[in-house]
């Protein structure tokens, strides 16, 4: 598959899809269930993807052989340091190369803002993403948030 990785504003059809597509998986694997429409509504609504626009932060799609993939997010957190969040690859596109793009496009896209890290937090349950930001450089550090699923934090410089 060819894949492209390209910055495209959230609210497209194609990353609207992909992000309903995310928030049902993680929320699903959650509950042990699958997320209803309303409870993806419920998550994503006033869920602080409008900071994903410069220049406070960037939306980047992938696209393999031309259809909306995957997705990933860059959020400036301070003049030193990026967050990446919704990392998603549809199941159907896992295993071709694509995660490992969108992670390269959302650290090139940090460097762009200038920040010297960039950091994420992730869940116990999500093992094949940790398994991701490990390949990729990202070493767990102390926790430096408090949110409500956050149980492992990384993080890389750059």
């Amino acid at each position: 598959m060819n894949w492209i990785v390209s910055p495209e504003r959230f609210d497209t059809p194609e990353a609207t899809a992909l992000r309903r597509d995310y928030y049902g998986e993680v929320a699903g694997r959650y509950w042990e269930r699958l997320a209803t429409d309303q409870e993806i509504d419920d998550g994503l609504a006033d869920d602080g993807v409008e900071l994903l626009t410069p220049p406070t932060g960037r939306f980047l799609v992938g696209r393999a052989d031309g259809v909306a993939a995957g997705c990933v997010g860059v959020r400036v957190v301070d003049a030193d340091t990026a967050e990446l969040t919704r990392v998603y690859v549809r199941p159907a596109f896992r295993g071709g190369g694509g995660a490992g793009l969108l992670m390269d496009a959302a650290e090139a896209a940090a460097r762009d803002f200038g920040v010297a890290r960039i950091r994420l937090d992730t869940r116990n349950d999500l093992v094949e993403a940790r398994a991701l930001y490990a390949r990729h450089g990202f070493l767990e550090v102390p926790a430096f948030n408090n949110g409500p699923y956050a149980e492992h934090w990384f993080a890389k410089e750059l």
